[in-house]
């Protein structure tokens, strides 16, 4: 964790140029709202493929639909959503698109920048995505930070931050240890890995 004076976009450009300086490596897929100078450092500096949250992307489409028609876009976008991958969801999310264009184009066209940044974490394991493609799990733990962080009001230090907060990420960070091993395994996590697999020669007899 680290401290910044704003969310602008500066110190979202420096955050993984400082994790990349510390060690970070191996990184395979970031996912956060739509923010282009954390988009460009997770793909620069970190080499990692940018998830747009959906749960985000969502609000911003059905903004566009209108109430009468933001069920009908919902379901009709989600049939994208419901594909094997990335490659089958796009025919689908390009005839919902293309569809829209005379009635919503301003739909059409968020669709159309979208795409392959909605879609992204549909090239991981299905057993992954429900934790990839949005960032509802964040979202959780940034509540938790706030609701303990408003009992204090006003920290003294930045060392006082670090010691309330950095308390309450360990926590976190043991029980989503436990929660992650239940969907995310060696073998599914060794599909993704840059290292090829290593067997075993087998026993003499």
């Amino acid at each position: 964790m680290t401290v910044g004076h704003s969310e602008a976009e500066p110190f979202w450009v420096e955050f993984p140029r400082w994790l990349a300086r510390r060690g970070l490596r191996g990184v395979k897929l970031m996912t956060s709202d739509a923010h282009e100078g954390l988009k460009a450092a997770i793909t620069k500096v970190l080499g990692a493929t940018w998830q747009r949250c959906r749960v985000h992307f969502m609000r911003n489409a059905l903004a566009y639909a209108g109430k009468s028609q933001r069920r009908i876009v919902s379901a009709w976008v989600g049939t994208a959503f419901a594909q094997d991958d990335a490659a089958a969801a796009r025919k689908p999310w390009r005839l919902v698109a293309g569809q829209a264009r005379p009635r919503l184009p301003k739909l059409a066209a968020l669709m159309g920048e979208a795409e392959a940044d909605v879609l992204a974490g549909m090239n991981f394991p299905p057993q992954h995505r429900a934790r990839l493609h949005s960032t509802n799990p964040l979202e959780r733990l940034n509540g938790e930070i706030k609701r303990r962080s408003e009992v204090v009001g006003i920290f003294s230090s930045e060392g006082a931050v670090f010691r309330l907060i950095g308390v309450l990420l360990r926590e976190q960070n043991d029980e989503c240890a436990v929660t992650r091993a239940r969907s995310m395994t060696l073998e599914t996590i060794a599909t993704l890995g840059d290292n090829p697999p290593v067997s075993l020669p087998p026993l003499a007899a």
